[in-house]
């Protein structure tokens, strides 16, 4: 009797401090912002907390009324200072590679902006089958379970609350904001130092 063929393999990563490291670009993009409007903005406090969507780091800095108006500016400033510094972290390629290697699809779930989240993966030449922007923490869920995704890959607590409340997988990795203490007080399953352990730990779990 024919065996019924398995389901595709859908892995989403988180984008930023995950695959990228993007500290400098938005440093710079925060820094153009910061002299256009004439208000303080503590960039390297800003990079150091990557994860969570735009408006609510902005409210930090603009009040209410301006945050909108604030952010929508900082998208525009964005592909022309921010893209360029950004670099590839560790194994992201091969990560990405390795999924598609096991005729799997990966997928980008970000809070980004999804047009300059675009452009990132372009200008580095991180190839995912599926790029979704603008979700944030359980918000994720709905591209991750639209998709199908066994496994979500992220950096903050935010991601792993969205792997599990689409009854994902959840790895941590701790090349952003939070230590593999808070990742795995989140609940993620794996936590690895970065991507570069990722494609020997996903050959390991689709073999079990």
């Amino acid at each position: 009797m024919d065996s019924m063929p398995s389901p595709t393999l859908t892995v989403g990563f988180d984008l930023d401090m995950t695959l990228i490291d993007s500290r400098p670009g938005i440093k710079a993009a925060y820094e153009v912002l910061a002299a256009e409007t004439g208000v303080y903005i503590d960039t390297d406090l800003v990079v150091s907390r990557l994860g969570p969507p735009l408006e609510e780091e902005m409210a930090h800095w603009f009040p209410a009324d301006a945050v909108a108006e604030a952010s929508d500016r900082y998208r525009a400033i964005y592909p022309e200072t921010a893209i360029t510094p950004t670099t590839a972290l560790p194994g992201a390629r091969e990560s990405v590679a390795a999924v598609q290697a096991l005729g799997g699809r990966a997928m980008v779930v970000t809070a980004k902006y999804e047009p300059n989240a675009k452009l990132h993966l372009a200008h580095l030449g991180i190839e995912a089958d599926v790029l979704i922007g603008g979700l944030w923490a359980e918000g994720k869920a709905e591209a991750l379970l639209e998709h199908g995704a066994r496994i979500y890959v992220g950096d903050h607590t935010g991601d792993v609350r969205g792997a599990h409340a689409a009854n994902a997988l959840s790895v941590g990795v701790t090349t952003g904001p939070c230590d593999e203490e808070e990742l795995r007080a989140a609940g993620a399953e794996v936590v690895l130092p970065d991507l570069t352990a990722f494609p020997a730990w996903l050959r390991t779990f689709t073999a079990a």
